[in-house]
């Protein structure tokens, strides 16, 4: 994952919410790890929670037989290359915006799937698909704390918005004019915000 932003930060953080135990967080001076120093203890707090193979190489070594990448940071940062070293059906999330991390097309020569940010490309990552369900849903049950629980079926909902009939690689998550996400979201965080 490049990227150890405010972004990067959250999105390695509900990704470990939701299971994932393995995520190598890159920043602009290399892979966050614990021999690393840190003027900033937001980062190394991430290095601590991430990076357990303690990954010490560069953004391209780290990449071979990855099964995904999650790019928030600028353009241009992977080649078609990189991908193609990627483990057998890579996932791509290139979500820099204007300009992703790579261009969807190179990365679509070897990965299965790719996402963008964009509205121009299949599968755009938009934040307008949680936001409305998910003030709904709160305000439906009285809650006023969005706890991580929330926040991961919030993810949930979303995805399950698109049924397996309809789930292929151009395919993997809704538009955000579908009509059916905030309310699937908002009964969601309702039952997660308040499971009683």
């Amino acid at each position: 994952m490049v990227g150890a932003g405010a972004a990067g930060a959250a999105v390695a953080h509900l990704l470990m919410k939701a299971g994932v135990t393995d995520i190598v967080l890159f920043d602009s001076k290399g892979p966050l790890h614990m021999d690393r120093e840190f003027s900033d203890s937001d980062k190394k707090d991430l290095a601590s929670r991430t990076n357990p193979r303690n990954v010490t190489s560069n953004l391209s070594d780290a990449m071979v037989d990855s099964d995904v990448f999650i790019g928030v940071s600028q353009p241009g940062m992977i080649t078609a290359e990189d991908v193609s070293r990627m483990a057998k059906d890579a996932i791509v999330f290139a979500l820099a915006n204007p300009t992703p991390e790579i261009d969807p097309f190179e990365a679509h020569k070897y990965a299965t799937v790719v996402a963008t940010g964009r509205s121009d490309y299949p599968n755009q990552i938009n934040n307008v698909l949680a936001f409305p369900g998910i003030f709904r849903g709160m305000l439906d049950c009285g809650a006023h704390v969005i706890t991580d629980e929330v926040l991961v079926a919030a993810a949930n909902a979303i995805a399950d918005v698109v049924t397996e009939d309809l789930l292929s690689p151009a395919y993997i998550i809704p538009s955000v004019f579908d009509e059916h996400v905030a309310p699937a979201v908002a009964a969601a965080v309702a039952a997660a915000a308040n499971p009683s």
